[in-house]
């Protein structure tokens, strides 16, 4: 069952929720300019009958949590020329701010640690969580994401150039945007289900539309720089997925991220894109709670006493 929960205040953010199952706690980070209704219910109800308590949520700056009024950000060719040549961006806000929003989200819900899954832009901001926070952490899953090195975020120009299109005006539009961006990063192996990607992008629209929030998102993502080196400092056990045709962001990223984390378990799903089709789910789940489940093992055995082993 989803339960709809009210905004909590997170240090001055306000967040929007929504509760799925019961069990230890696991908190869904969702991409760039993506609402928390990304992580589709039949996806996240699945993983709930793993036993885990979903939180999924909405990022500051993007459907019903607080948006960043007056905060400017320099215009999208002047951000993608500055970071190609290593120049900071005077962004309003980083992924490091973005990483505690999700810290002080497990403050409100009273949860001392959780499992921490991120997908794209999301998986960058649960990797910087894991490096700030580690401590708040029983296990992270990275998916579909990269280190922040600025040679990983090189796309194929068709997925780029659907990515940045000019925003949706109403909810048609934002249904075949949707559609067209879908056909674009989708992998060969996985059927896209077309009526789900409009209905999905419709209630988007009509749940909050507002693109300087994404416009927001890039500029965090752009001003945050590589985290490899802090990466390479990671005791929390890590899992990367990535599919193997991912044209938004390269498998290259996620193979990056594996190597940089100690200990970290890769996996790369053949023939999938930047999305997380229906085929794929049981890859996915069963990949993310066997992760989990170990992590609890290796918990539980660093928490017993000799006597009790």
């Amino acid at each position: 069952m989803i339960l709809p929960m009210p905004q909590v205040s997170a240090k001055g953010i306000d967040l929007h929720y929504e509760s799925i199952g019961r069990g230890e706690p696991m908190v869904l980070v969702m991409g760039i300019g993506a609402q928390l209704i990304y992580w589709p219910d039949g996806f996240c109800e699945a993983l709930a009958r793993r036993g885990f308590e979903l939180i999924r949520f909405d990022n500051r700056d993007v459907g019903l949590s607080s948006k960043i009024h007056g905060a400017e950000v320099p215009a999208f060719g002047t951000m993608v020329l500055r970071a190609a040549f290593g120049l900071p961006i005077a962004a309003p806000y980083t992924l490091s701010d973005m990483a505690d929003d999700s810290a002080a989200l497990l403050d409100a819900l009273g949860f001392e640690r959780a499992h921490l899954v991120g997908v794209s832009m999301g998986g960058m901001i649960a990797q910087t969580m894991a490096i700030r926070h580690p401590e708040r952490l029983h296990s992270l899953t990275s998916i579909m994401s990269h280190t922040g090195d600025r040679r990983f975020m090189v796309s194929r120009p068709g997925a780029l150039r659907v990515l940045l299109g000019p925003a949706p005006q109403n909810r048609d539009e934002a249904a075949d945007r949707a559609e067209a961006f879908y056909r674009a990063v989708g992998g060969p192996r996985f059927p896209l289900d077309i009526e789900s990607v409009r209905k999905r992008a419709a209630r988007s629209f009509d749940r909050c539309s507002y693109p300087v929030g994404f416009l927001r998102h890039l500029a965090a993502i752009l001003a945050s720089g590589s985290r490899t080196a802090a990466l390479r400092q990671l005791t929390v056990p890590a899992l990367v997925i990535h599919g193997s045709a991912d044209p938004l962001i390269r498998p290259g990223g996620g193979r990056a991220t594996a190597r940089a984390i100690p200990g970290a378990r890769l996996e790369i799903i053949e023939g999938m894109g930047h999305d997380l089709p229906e085929g794929a789910w049981p890859l996915i789940i069963d990949a993310i709670v066997s992760h989990a489940r170990a992590a609890g093992f290796r918990r539980s055995a660093v928490n017993s006493s000799p006597g009790q082993l």
